[in-house]
């Protein structure tokens, strides 16, 4: 039986560097493949000859090979302007065929890769024409046109899965373009057989004090970088969970680091000049890259390497995965979500941060990571060390104590800055005004509408939500509405007002690149240029040990903090005898009881806390934890999907309840409910709910438009709900994070009382 080669297709325009790529490749992976190269320019019939090469090369090229069969043609006589010598090309395990035409239509569905490369016209030129001057000079014009032509007939760029930048060259793309092959079907066997690249060793160092995290991300240059995220136990001094709030993590991006995001169906990666653009699951994307093993000891020219510190994560993936991939866990797209197609944050969004700092607040230690190929880690890293014990302008100089607190240590700030429990905030420029997705008459008649789901027996919970969006450039009071959003600023006053085990601040932008090469930057019509969240969540979603031990920890139940100890205590008291609270917590409980079996060992599901109470500085709240062991053989990403999305965000039972959510709700989701945290390479995964949390959307730079901000809240729906109740919950809820940037909620605007 004929062999069918696999056929890779190097396609752009004279000069971008396809004929370099394509020989690249061909060396790095013919030590190990049996690879064949073809190259378009052997058969194009002249200058004016790009369409007729292009028929030529599916008949006679493309369609035997996908056959299995060698392929027959002729090379073109230029001198003699006509066919000349026999040519042939046999189908090796892999055939490399490269230039202008390549990914054609009429080839393009026996490819099994369609790559892109892509340079700007006036380099193009001039790379073209240093190599082939005396030859092409008096012709590029002449071809450019033909060129032009099939690009606006058939578009190769937008349908390659593999776009490469060529403004560096080439040379180190080659190494990435495998990595890229190897995520996409039917390349994963050839190229098991070449070896990939090892990753470079971690060096790490450890520094005695367990740092300030906001004064760490600030000396790492967190707030300024393109891709970071810091993973914040704020509430580690004040916890009733010491255990779970005994780590801080931040993480950067730079350089070639991997970029992932997933929206309308397509995942795209972004590493250094290569993106990858594949259509599919993102959960099964994530199981392709998740875990991937720990890196290569650290090199020391000591006999005995001090051992690496205990820490939940020094290498792996940080980022988001929003409610809208629920379609992924069996509910489709509804009314809902598709009043936003195309708009907001991305439906998830993961990097490989090659820089990160771990806290230990147990062991009053912090530790920077940096991998050795990093020629200026070790400078990076003396810079965040001597942050540590300086307190900095960050949480600990943030802290307020009570609800008369109101000074600040961090500088800028003054005595507004800080905000308790009770005070006013100061804003940093613009007031924001806020408008309501849902009228309350009209969130009233959807809790109506969910009750009336419940007596009908299609669900016997239902998390309701609505969203508050805002322009900061709008301005209330006459203030002129000028300032930018100050988004670090804006989480750091969070924190100190509601700090809670999962406080977190994340900002990814977009690479200002020509679109073709950044697929991800024209997905949809109103995908922004910069994403940042603010979240001060108590609720964790799940966390996976690197043994597999899973734990889950639905939070449903929420009092205040009372004024004095006696007050406290019966608030406390309150919440525990809470028979609707209790339901509540329970219902969602036996769901995630339900789902972690799914993917469990059999025997190990445990429910450990029923409804147990927390108290935090701010609230009181009702707790349960379920734990089972992860089955052998079961990808990490298939238990995150089992669990997802958090059914303290759904209701139950989760699909139909999502089903219903589609019709009652007046928009999409977006981030909020979603998850956040990391996936450590080691198979270790540590995720929080998005509940509390702000989500600044904007443009790449100042003058192009503003910043919008939105917050999720709701409340759970049961049949004993009282609706003018909830939507005082979604009122209270709100206005935590309203108090923190000055603003009021929508339907108070006419007092405009401050919080």
């Amino acid at each position: 039986m004929a062999r069918r080669p696999l056929l890779l297709a190097v396609d752009g325009r004279s000069g971008a560097g396809k004929t370099s790529l394509a020989l690249e490749l061909a060396a790095l992976l013919r030590p190990h493949l049996d690879v064949e190269v073809f190259h378009l320019d052997s058969i194009y019939p002249g200058w004016d000859g790009l369409a007729a090469a292009r028929e030529t090369y599916a008949a006679e090229v493309v369609t035997p090979l996908s056959a299995g069969r060698a392929a027959h043609w002729s090379w073109w006589d230029w001198e003699g302007g006509r066919p000349g010598r026999a040519g042939s090309t046999r189908p090796a395990d892999v055939v490399i065929l490269e230039g202008v035409g390549a990914g054609t239509g009429a080839a393009r569905a026996a490819l099994d890769a369609l790559v892109w490369v892509e340079l700007p016209a006036a380099d193009r030129k001039d790379r073209a024409l240093g190599r082939d001057g005396r030859t092409f000079a008096p012709h590029w014009d002449r071809w450019a046109a033909q060129e032009d032509a099939y690009l606006a007939l058939e578009d190769p760029a937008s349908q390659a899965g593999i776009t490469v930048d060529s403004t560096t060259g080439t040379a180190g793309a080659a190494p990435l373009l495998v990595q890229a092959l190897r995520t996409l079907p039917g390349w994963e066997t050839p190229l098991a057989l070449v070896p990939a690249p090892a990753r470079p060793p971690l060096h790490h160092r450890t520094v005695a004090g367990a740092g300030d995290p906001q004064s760490l991300f600030e000396a790492a240059g967190g707030p300024a970088a393109p891709v970071a995220m810091l993973l914040e136990s704020s509430d580690h001094a004040t916890t009733p969970s010491p255990g779970r709030s005994r780590h801080a993590i931040l993480g950067l991006a730079t350089g070639d680091d991997p970029v992932a995001e997933h929206a309308d169906g397509v995942t795209v990666v972004r590493q250094g000049p290569v993106t990858v653009r594949q259509e599919g699951p993102w959960f099964r994307w994530l199981a392709g890259v998740w875990p991937a093993g720990a890196p290569a000891a650290e090199p020391t020219a000591a006999p005995t390497p001090a051992p690496a510190p205990e820490a939940p994560f020094r290498s792996g993936w940080m980022g988001w995965l929003g409610y809208g991939l629920k379609r992924e866990a069996g509910s489709p797209d509804g009314a809902a979500t598709q009043r936003g197609s195309g708009e907001g944050p991305a439906d998830a969004l993961l990097f490989r941060p090659s820089r990160v700092a771990t806290v230990d607040h147990r062991a009053g230690t912090t530790t920077l990571w940096w991998p050795a190929d990093d020629d200026t880690g070790a400078a990076w890293a003396d810079r965040v060390a001597a942050a540590v014990g300086t307190g900095g302008t960050g949480g600990e100089g943030m802290r307020t104590e009570g609800a008369g607190a109101g000074t600040s240590d961090a500088p800028g700030l003054g005595t507004a800055g800080a905000v308790g429990p009770g005070v006013v905030a100061a804003s940093a420029g613009a007031v924001p005004v806020f408008t309501l997705r849902d009228c309350r008459a009209g969130y009233l008649e959807k809790v109506r509408a969910a009750q009336h789901e419940i007596h009908e027996g299609n669900t016997y919970e239902v998390c309701l939500t609505t969203m508050l969006e805002a322009l900061p450039e709008t301005s209330v009071r006459g203030r002129p509405g000028t300032a930018p959003f100050d988004g670090w600023l804006t989480y750091r006053r969070l924190v100190a007002a509601n700090r809670a085990p999962f406080t977190l601040y994340l900002r990814a932008t977009a690479p200002a690149t020509n679109p073709v090469v950044d697929p991800a930057a024209t997905s949809g019509p109103g995908r922004p240029a910069v994403v940042e969240l603010l979240s001060t969540s108590p609720e964790r979603f799940l966390a996976i040990s690197a043994a597999g031990r899973m734990v889950t920890e639905p939070i449903k139940g929420t009092r205040p903090r009372g004024q004095t100890p006696e007050q406290d205590a019966a608030l406390a008291g309150e919440l525990a005898s809470s028979v609707k609270d209790r339901a509540e917590n329970i219902m969602i409980t036996d769901l995630a009881r339900n789902d972690l079996s799914r993917v469990a060992v059999p025997g190990t599901l445990a429910t450990e806390r029923v409804c147990a109470i927390e108290s935090y500085p701010t609230v009181h709240q009702m707790v349960s934890t379920v734990t089972a062991q992860l089955e052998p053989g079961v990808a990490r990403a298939e238990a995150v999907a089992a669990a997802f999305p958090p059914g303290s965000m759904t209701g139950a039972p989760k699909i139909s309840t999502m089903e219903i959510l589609e019709r009652l709700e007046s928009g999409p989701r977006g981030v909020y409910s979603g998850v956040a945290g990391y996936l450590s390479d080691d198979g270790a995964a540590d995720l929080s709910v998005l509940i509390r949390t702000l989500v600044a959307t904007g443009p790449a730079g100042p003058g192009s438009g503003g910043t919008r901000l939105s917050l999720g809240v709701g409340g759970a729906i049961t049949a004993d709900s009282v609706p003018e109740e909830e939507w005082d919950e979604v009122r209270t809820k709100a206005h935590g994070v309203l108090r923190v940037l000055g603003a009021v909620f929508p339907d108070d605007a006419a007092e405009a009382p401050r919080y």
